[in-house]
C-alpha cells in the first residue's frame, strides 16, 4: 500500500508531532530529521525510553506520555517495533502516523499498517520525510524525481 499525496500532506502540516524511535547517536539519520524538523518550526515531540532527553527536549518513554498530545507521530524504529508503538498511537489518540523507510525495511511492519487503516488513522508506509519537504537538499529532490519517473511516487487520491 502507498500513501496518497494528501495523506502525506496532511501530515506535514501537522505542526506538533511526535518522534518514536530517535536515536541518541548525534550522527545517525534519525536525529538529523529531528533537528531538520526543528529547522522548520515543528514542535517535535521525542519518544524513546531509553533517553531523557534529546536536543534540549524532554524525551517520553511512550507515546501516550506525552503533554500536551500529539495528532501525527513519526516512526523512526525498527518493524519488529512499530507494531507496539501503533498501538500506543491508537491509545493516545493519535490519528497520523509515519513509518519512516529510505531504503530497506525502514520501520514499515504490515501488521501495523493493517491495524491503521482498520481504525481510521491515517498511514504513510515507508517514505522519506525528506522527499515532501519544500526545499529539501539536491539529493532528496532527485530521490523523488527518480520515484516520479519509475512511477513510485505517491500519486493523489481519486477524486
Amino acid at each position: 500500500m502507498q500513501a496518497s499525496l494528501e495523506i502525506i500532506k496532511d501530515f506535514l502540516a501537522q505542526k506538533r508531532i511526535a518522534m518514536a524511535g530517535i536515536s541518541r547517536d548525534p550522527a545517525n539519520f534519525s536525529v538529523k530529521l529531528f533537528e531538520e524538523f526543528i529547522r522548520r518550526g515543528y514542535d517535535v515531540a521525542p519518544v524513546n525510553p531509553k533517553l531523557q532527553e534529546i536536543g534540549g527536549r524532554r524525551c517520553f518513554g511512550r507515546v501516550q506520555d506525552i503533554e500536551p498530545p500529539v495528532d501525527a507521530v513519526l516512526l523512526m524504529t525498527s518493524p519488529e517495533v512499530t507494531e507496539t508503538v501503533v498501538r500506543d498511537c491508537a491509545e493516545a489518540g493519535v490519528r497520523a502516523i509515519w513509518m519512516y523507510r529510505a531504503a530497506g525495511k525502514g520501520s514499515v511492519n504490515q501488521k501495523a499498517v493493517e491495524f491503521c487503516l482498520e481504525r481510521g488513522i491515517r498511514v504513510v508506509p515507508g517514505e522519506c520525510p525528506f522527499m515532501f519537504l519544500p526545499e529539501s537538499a539536491a539529493f532528496h529532490r532527485f530521490h523523488g524525481f527518480v520515484r516520479k519517473i519509475t512511477g513510485r511516487y505517491p500519486k493523489r487520491a481519486a477524486a
